[in-house]
C-alpha cells in the first residue's frame, strides 16, 4: 500500500501543475513530438523539457525517440490510477453525506415531535 501511495503522490504532484495537466490534455488526442508539444507554451525548452521529465517519472508519459524526433503518447492505466483513487474517495465521501443527512432529518423529526 505505501508504494501505491508513493505512485499517487508522484502522479498528482505531476498533474498539480497547468504546464503538465495542458500537455496531458494535448496528449490526449494523440501522440506528438516534443516539439509540436512546447509550441504552446512562451518558455525555453530546456524548461519545457523538465515538464516533461515530471510527467515520465509519474509514469503518466512514456516517450520514444526515432531518429532526432522524440515523440510522448499519454500512458492510459496511471491516468485510470488516479481516477480510481478518486472514484474510491468520492464514494466514500457521498456515503459519509448520506448518513448525516439521516442522521439530520432523524434529529429533525425528534425536534418536530417534541
Amino acid at each position: 500500500m505505501p508504494n501505491q501511495e508513493a505512485a499517487l503522490d508522484t502522479i498528482f504532484r505531476a498533474l498539480a501543475d497547468p504546464t503538465r495537466r495542458a500537455v496531458i490534455q494535448r496528449l490526449g488526442r494523440g501522440p506528438a513530438s516534443v516539439s509540436e508539444l512546447a509550441e504552446p507554451f512562451e518558455m525555453a525548452l530546456p524548461s519545457f523539457l523538465q515538464h516533461l521529465r515530471v510527467l515520465e517519472e509519474s509514469g503518466l508519459v512514456r516517450s520514444k525517440k526515432a531518429g532526432r524526433v522524440r515523440t510522448c503518447e499519454i500512458t492510459p492505466e496511471e491516468l485510470a490510477r488516479a481516477e480510481t483513487w478518486m472514484v474510491e474517495q468520492r464514494a466514500l465521501w457521498e456515503s459519509r453525506i448520506d448518513r448525516l443527512e439521516v442522521y439530520l432529518q432523524g434529529l429533525q423529526a425528534g425536534e418536530d415531535e417534541a
